[in-house]
């Protein structure tokens, strides 16, 4: 939350410096402003609705192998636990040592899969990216094409205001759908 408001303050004081600035250098024009809706744009691209299924698919995979080897590791615990008193010294802690050594590689797989540096994670990045440079090049098509000046994403918490007439969403797919980005 506290990131959110930091980053609305930002957006707004820069916002404000740069309108302060077009304003008050004499015989220059006002800054035109206008805004795109990101999530709209993606949720009409085929190529990100692609993306967005491997990557779901990707992710239930290893989930679910994910699930299958934590409640494997659960019996063997039950196991362990039902059995320990009739364990001497040694079997006890030769099964805790290979009990916390498969809590490991349980917790290893995860961070392989789910972690900040994951596979999921890279392959996010690596079927994003193309999509993400396609729409960019959009926006810069149609903002130049229409003189805008600023273009901010209308689903950001840090946008307080817009004109619906500064909407660029539509026209920005429209050039996604055409082709044209140059």
């Amino acid at each position: 939350m506290k990131k959110i408001i930091l980053i609305a303050a930002i957006v707004m004081v820069v916002i404000s410096s740069v309108s302060n600035v077009a304003f008050a250098q004499a015989g220059t024009t006002a800054m035109k402003f206008a805004v795109v809706d990101i999530e709209t744009i993606l949720k009409e691209m085929p190529e990100a609705i692609e993306a967005d299924k491997k990557l779901k698919d990707l992710g239930t995979k290893w989930q679910d192998t994910l699930v299958t080897v934590k409640k494997d590791f659960d019996d063997k615990i039950q196991k362990y636990q039902k059995q320990k008193s009739l364990m001497n010294t040694d079997q006890q802690q030769k099964e805790e040592e290979a009990l916390q050594n498969l809590q490991m590689q349980i917790m290893q797989y995860q961070e392989q899969k789910f972690g900040n540096t994951g596979e999921l994670n890279i392959a996010r990045d690596k079927f994003l990216e193309p999509i993400r440079v396609k729409i960019k090049e959009a926006i810069e098509k149609v903002a130049k094409d229409e003189k805008i000046s600023l273009v901010l994403d209308k689903g950001n918490a840090a946008l307080l205001y817009f004109e619906d007439k500064n909407d660029l969403t539509y026209k920005v797919l429209d050039v996604i759908k055409r082709g044209s980005t140059k």
